[in-house]
This record gives C-alpha cells, structure tokens and sequence, in this order.
C-alpha cells in the first residue's frame, strides 16, 4: 500500500479558540492529518460593553479606526453597522491579514496593513502611523493585550481610546484525556498562534504535560512566541512565517518532509 502523502497521519493539536479553529482543522485534514482540537482560549463579552458602544456610535469623532484581530471586527461589526455604519472620512487599519479578510466580509474594503509584516510592529513601521500627532484614534480590541500600539501611537502625540469588545478567558477543560493521546504518541505537533494561547497551554496542561510538550515539535506564528516557547523550555520549534492556516500547514508540511527543521 502507498504511503499517504501530505501530513501522513500527523496528530495535530490545535489550541486556537474553537470558532476560529474550523478552518485550519479541514486544512490539517485535507492534508491526510489528523485536528486535535484543545482550545486555551474562550472568547467571551467584556465585562462592560456600554464604553465600546458608546465609542463605536462616536466613530465620527476620531480619524482612524484599528482593528487589532478577528475577534475584534466580528464583536464590532455588529454594532458599528446597528448604529451609522462606518463614516466616509474614517480611516480603518487591521492588524493582521485574517483581521483585513474578516472586514472585507462585514463590507470594508478600504483598510490600511503592512504588506509584509503583518503585526502591531509591522503596522507602526507604515508611513500613516508615523503621522499621528493631534490626531484621535480608537484601537478596536479585547480586555487587555499588549500595549504597543497604544503607547507608540500616544507618544507620537495622538489620542488613544479603546473600544474592548471582548475578553479572553483560560478554559478549565480537564486534561487526562488528552494526556492519554500524548502517552499513545497519538500527538506529534502543536500549534501556538499567540503569547497567551502557550501561555494558557503550559498552565492547563500542569507539570503533569509541560514534559509532552516541550518534547513536541511546535508550530509558532511569530518571533514573540518563539522566544516565549523558548522561555518555558520548548527546544522543538518551527516558525510559520505568519499566523495564516496556509503558513501553519506549509510548516506542518516541512516537518514531515525536512528531517532537522526545527532548531536553528
């Protein structure tokens, strides 16, 4: 019998939030692998919603809009199109190629990103985001994150409010079942597409997996998680070049065709 191409049985285990996990599990399977879905992250309302809608009806009031991930234009959209929709003058940026695909699908075709580097970096390097100072700016975003965006932005001398459409919170699923996979060799590759999604993992999975881990070849979808899988002893990494599902499975891929992709 022929050897089954692609992914050759690889069990994957996918750690992205479970409604954006879809798409990537096909892929993984298209490719003759096998998605373990293990979500570290739940997407969830903020904790008060009333400041993000109270922001989202004043959009007129601010010259660009940022989009800081998926979550954030699909918590968002649905407001901002219930109120006046998107005003003509407003400039609206996306952080990440996923973020400038899910406004394009709510209608927004004109969007400010990187060509390259699709990051809160590689949006900051952008002319426009260098020619800020006066001007009001809303980062459309979730409870907490990262402060880049709002710091750079303000030291370049705009105004920086924040509309927080959703929360991330750490699932409480239990873990013997998935350990059992990890016993069976049933897991021969993860995939970290954020700081808080390993995060979440390595405290999920308690002394008892962290050893699994670090011992599995891990897929990360940027140098921050590289360096932060590198931290909690992970020394098996492949870097995607971006957090896209074709960049995840053209890294899977390597690692089933290249027998020393994973240390550099």
């Amino acid at each position: 019998m022929d050897e089954a191409p692609g992914l050759r049985g690889l069990g994957v285990l996918v750690t992205r939030p479970e409604h954006q996990a879809d798409t990537l599990c096909r892929l993984i399977e298209s490719h003759h692998g096998v998605a373990i879905r293990w979500p570290t992250l739940i997407i969830t309302a903020p904790r008060d919603l009333e400041p993000a809608r109270y922001r989202l009806s004043r959009l007129a009031d601010y010259d660009l809009a940022i989009f800081t991930s998926v979550n954030a234009v699909e918590r968002a959209l649905p407001i901002i199109h219930a109120q006046d929709g998107i005003p003509e003058r407003l400039e609206v940026a996306a952080v990440g190629r996923a973020s400038g695909r899910a406004l394009i699908r709510h209608g927004i075709t004109r969007c400010l990103q990187p060509e390259h580097d699709f990051s809160s970096e590689g949006l900051l390097a952008l002319p426009r985001l260098h020619a800020v100072a006066g001007q009001r700016i809303l980062l459309v975003c979730g409870e907490g994150g990262r402060e880049l965006l709002a710091n750079t932005l303000s030291a370049r001398g705009a105004q920086v409010d924040r509309a927080e459409v959703y929360r991330r919170e750490r699932p409480t699923t239990p873990t013997e079942t998935l350990l059992a996979r990890w016993r069976r060799s049933e897991i021969g590759a993860t995939i970290v597409t954020s700081r808080e999604n390993l995060g979440n993992l390595f405290d999920m999975l308690e002394a008892a997996g962290q050893d699994y881990l670090r011992d599995t070849p891990l897929v990360v979808a940027s140098e921050r998680i590289w360096k932060a899988a590198v931290e909690c002893g992970c020394h098996r990494l492949l870097l995607a070049r971006n957090a896209s599902d074709d960049a995840i499975i053209t890294a899977l891929l390597d690692l089933i065709t290249n027998s020393h992709p994973l240390v550099r």
